[in-house]
C-alpha cells in the first residue's frame, strides 16, 4: 500500500484528484451498501437508486465550484463552461430538487420513518465523505505538500502507535477500541511530531511538492511551477535560551513550512484518532468487523480513510485560517471578464485610492 502510495504521488496532482474521486466513490458504496443490508428486506423503493442520483448532483456542484474557481480563464474562452459556470448552481438545485420530489414519490405506506431514516443515512453519508473528499482537491490545488506531508502524518502515527502499545502497552484507552493504549497514543505523537518535521524539510526544498497546481493559457496544460514562497525559504531562528545548553546551538535553520508542519502533525495525533474511534463505534453499532473486504486483510476502503477525512477537512481550514491570503492573479482574471466601463470604473476608483495614500504620485516620482 505505501508503494502504491509512493507511486502515485510520482504520477502527479491530476491522477491524485482521480484517485480521490474514485476513493470517495468506492466510500460513498461501502457505507450505503451497509445500510441497504441493514434494510433490504423491507423491500424500500428507490433507495440505492436515489442515493448515487444525490451523490451525482453534490459531486456535480462541488466540482463544477471547483473548476469555476481555479480554472476561471478556461472557463470564459469556452462557451459551453461559460454558460455551465454561470447557470451552475441553478442547475445544481434543480438537479437535487429532482431527486428531493422522486423521494417523496417514492414514499411507502407504513414505512415512512424508515424512508427519513434512509434520506437522512444518505445524505450523512454525503457531508462526511463527498464534502471531505472535495476539501481533499483543494488542499492539492495549493500544493502537493500539502496532501502528501498531513496523509503521512496520519499514517506514520497509525504504524508508530501501534508500534508503542504493542510493546509498551499497559494502560487501555477508550472502550470503543480496546487494543488502543495511552502509551501507544503518547508515543505516536512524538514520533508523528518528528516524522512531520523532518518529512517537511525534505519536501520544502522541491518546487514541484510546494507549488500550486495552475493552468497555463499559453499551452493549454496544467502546471506546477513557481518562485517558492517564503513559506518555503530557509530561515533563521532563534532557539530558547532554555533549549540551547541542551542542544548546544543558538540558531536553527529551517522552513516556515515545518513549523506548520508541528500543528498539521499535532492535529493527526491528537485528534485525528477520533476519526478511527469513530467508525469503530459506527460498525459495533450495526455489528460489522469491517466496512467492506475490498482490501484482504486490512477490510474496506473506508477503513483505511476513517482518519484522513477528519485531517482533510482541518488542513482545509488551517489553510483558509493561517496560509492563504487574497489572490491577485484571481482578481486580475475576474476584472478583465468585466464590461469596458466597469473595468473603467473600477481603474478610476483604485487610481483615486492609491494618489490619497500617497502611493502612485511617489510610483510617478521614481520612474
Amino acid at each position: 500500500m505505501i508503494a502504491f502510495f509512493f507511486i502515485i504521488i510520482y504520477l502527479g496532482p491530476m491522477v491524485l484528484m482521480m484517485i480521490v474521486m474514485c476513493v470517495q466513490i468506492k466510500c460513498f458504496h461501502e457505507i450505503i451498501t451497509i445500510g441497504y443490508n441493514v434494510y433490504h428486506s423491507y423491500d424500500l423503493p428507490w433507495f440505492r437508486t436515489l442515493s448515487w442520483y444525490f451523490l451525482l448532483c453534490v459531486n456535480y456542484f462541488f466540482y463544477g465550484e471547483t473548476v469555476t474557481d481555479y480554472f476561471f480563464t478556461l472557463v470564459q474562452r469556452e462557451e459551453p463552461l461559460r454558460i455551465l459556470s454561470k447557470y451552475h448552481r441553478f442547475i445544481s438545485f434543480t438537479l437535487y430538487l429532482t431527486g428531493f420530489c422522486m423521494f417523496v414519490l417514492s414514499l411507502v405506506k407504513k414505512h415512512y420513518r424508515l424512508q427519513f431514516y434512509m434520506f437522512g443515512w444518505t445524505h450523512v453519508t454525503l457531508l462526511i465523505v463527498v464534502t471531505q473528499s472535495h476539501l481533499v482537491i483543494h488542499n492539492l490545488f495549493e500544493g502537493m505538500i500539502w496532501f502528501i506531508v498531513p496523509i503521512s502524518c496520519v499514517i506514520c502515527n497509525d504504524i508508530m502507535a501501534y508500534m508503542f502499545g504493542f510493546f509498551f502497552g499497559r494502560t487501555p484507552l477508550i472502550k470503543l477500541s480496546p487494543k488502543k493504549t495511552w502509551e501507544g497514543f503518547i508515543g505516536g505523537f512524538f514520533a508523528t511530531v518528528v516524522f512531520g518535521l523532518l518529512l517537511s524539510y525534505v519536501m520544502s526544498g522541491y518546487r514541484c511538492f510546494v507549488c500550486p497546481v495552475e493552468y497555463n493559457n499559453d499551452t493549454n496544460s496544467f502546471t506546477v511551477d513557481c518562485e517558492p514562497s517564503d513559506l518555503f525559504r530557509l530561515q533563521e531562528y532563534n532557539i530558547p535560551g532554555v533549549l540551547q545548553s541542551i542542544v548546544g546551538w543558538k540558531t536553527v535553520r529551517m522552513y516556515p513550512f515545518q513549523i506548520h508542519s508541528i500543528a498539521l502533525s499535532t492535529f493527526a495525533s491528537l485528534i485525528g484518532p477520533f476519526g478511527g474511534f469513530f467508525a469503530s463505534g459506527f460498525k459495533r453499532a450495526f455489528k460489522i468487523k469491517d466496512f467492506a473486504n475490498t482490501i484482504p486483510g486490512h477490510g474496506g476502503i473506508m477503513d483505511r480513510f476513517d482518519c484522513q477525512y477528519l485531517m482533510a477537512t482541518f488542513v482545509n481550514v488551517y489553510i483558509a485560517s493561517f496560509i492563504r491570503g487574497p489572490n491577485p492573479s484571481k482578481l486580475i482574471q475576474q476584472f478583465l471578464t468585466l464590461r469596458p466601463d466597469q473595468q473603467l470604473h473600477i481603474f478610476n476608483t483604485l487610481k483615486t485610492h492609491l494618489t490619497d495614500k500617497g502611493i502612485l504620485t511617489s510610483a510617478l516620482e521614481d520612474e
